[in-house]
């Protein structure tokens, strides 16, 4: 189990540029299985869940070519369909949440897809019913072994047809498209997702030759095809990590420069940091994040009552900067509510920010109210085990920001989202050395 030791209270300075996008990543990689053409992916993020991906598709026969940093060539041409019931898979692809997309390609190409319970966070129940459901809507066969917890679908051939999906997964909407680009006839998804994400998988696919219209937007339809071809494929900066350098620029007091943000794709992020009383000041592409020597001070709402921050579906905001929002808030003036709707176990990391000083009340597993500290008080080093890749870059912020030297063991979970993250934090000034 790996481990780092941070030596907090250091002010950083310099630019960061952000790793291409892991959520992006994980659907536009499947999307390679849906032709036997050449694909051609840039700024992929060198991190665990992304090469555990990209292996798990070396296994089926895909071959990939590594043409730089962050780019590679991918033919599946020659994909083995016997692997998935292999005992091997069965292992490899329960150690990634993402694997669950390879379902919708294969089944779309092949007519099969299986897959074991995906890994991934534990942060509570993330339920697979809305990929399923869709998949037989579409006509596919499901069926699942209880003992070995394995998921399969069949279908000779898919049928388009109108489906309401019971909520807008991001995963459960790309794997239903990219089943549907090869299926018979028309599909329409009502309450899709729509992050940017999904709308770069979309993108993608109609320049392989699918037909999808109303991307952007929670009503798609989609033409079926009887084959894509190949293209190349750049992939955006991951939006969580740049929202991960707004907060380690405030929680430090430190001037940032965080290059290539892709502005337009950010949604509500710059606004609920600057709610928070942090300046943001947009530089043709690039974000600057100011020394914060007064602090910055939590905006209420216009009658005077507590801001809430809550998650939503794009273009709300994004479940995933919920931990870092509320570390940030911990040196913030003012209070906040933050209510995280979508996991129930993802703000149980708190107890450590308490440890650290932190003013919390976690009224239940959805709900802290911060008070912050205005750095009247800093936070105090501790020992801490990284939960999940979020917490774990929260708490990582929090010993970044802390008086002494923390620890923070499990950085495995880190790792799994964030590319060489030690060493770039270190070319910025920060004191944190890997163990």
């Amino acid at each position: 189990m790996g481990t780092f030791k941070i030596e907090g209270g250091h002010r950083l300075s310099g630019e960061i540029t952000p790793q291409g996008a892991k959520n992006e990543a994980l659907q536009i990689l499947c999307a390679v299985l849906l032709t036997a053409e050449e694909v051609v992916i840039n700024n992929i993020p060198d991190i665990v869940d992304v090469n555990k991906l990209i292996s798990l598709l070396e296994d089926l026969g895909v071959k990939i070519q590594k043409k730089g940093k962050g780019s590679y060539a991918f033919k599946a041409d020659d994909v083995n369909i016997d692997y998935l019931q292999s005992d091997q898979f069965k292992k490899d692809g329960s150690g990634l949440r993402g694997s669950i997309m390879l379902v919708g390609p294969l089944l779309a190409r092949f007519g099969k897809g299986y897959i074991p319970k995906p890994g991934g966070d534990k942060i509570g129940r993330r339920r697979l019913d809305t990929h399923f459901e869709g998949f037989i809507n579409l006509g596919a066969k499901f069926r699942y072994n209880r003992e070995e917890h394995f998921y399969g679908v069949e279908a000779k051939k898919l049928k388009g047809t109108y489906m309401l999906l019971d909520e807008a997964s991001v995963t459960g909407t790309a794997n239903i498209v990219m089943a549907a680009v090869l299926a018979e006839g028309k599909t329409t998804i009502y309450n899709a997702a729509c992050e940017p994400y999904l709308q770069q998988l979309c993108k993608m696919l109609n320049r392989m030759g699918a037909k999808i219209s109303g991307v952007g937007s929670n009503l798609l339809e989609i033409e079926g095809v009887d084959a894509l071809g190949g293209t190349t494929h750049r992939m955006l900066p991951d939006m969580i990590e740049i929202g991960s350098w707004i907060g380690l620029a405030a929680m430090t007091k430190s001037e940032l420069t965080i290059k290539d943000v892709s502005w337009d794709d950010l949604g509500q992020i710059p606004n609920v940091f600057q709610k928070l009383g942090i300046q943001i000041e947009r530089k043709g592409d690039d974000i600057h994040i100011p020394k914060h020597k007064e602090g910055y001070q939590i905006q209420n709402y216009i009658d005077g009552s507590i801001l809430t921050i809550a998650d939503a579906p794009w273009p709300g905001m994004t479940p995933d900067l919920l931990s870092i929002i509320l570390v940030v808030a911990t040196q913030a003036k003012g209070e906040v509510l933050i209510h995280q709707k979508m996991f129930e176990s993802r703000l149980f990391f708190v107890d450590k920010l308490i440890d650290m000083g932190a003013k919390i009340i976690l009224c239940d597993p959805h709900r802290a109210t911060v008070i912050g500290h205005d750095f009247k008080s800093t936070l105090k080093a501790t020992t801490m085990v990284s939960p999940d890749i979020r917490a774990g870059v929260s708490l990582l912020i929090a010993a970044l920001s802390a008086k002494g030297t923390s620890t923070i063991h499990n950085i495995e979970q880190i790792d799994r989202g964030y590319e060489d993250i030690d060493n770039r934090l270190r070319a910025i000034g920060a004191k944190i050395v890997r163990v």
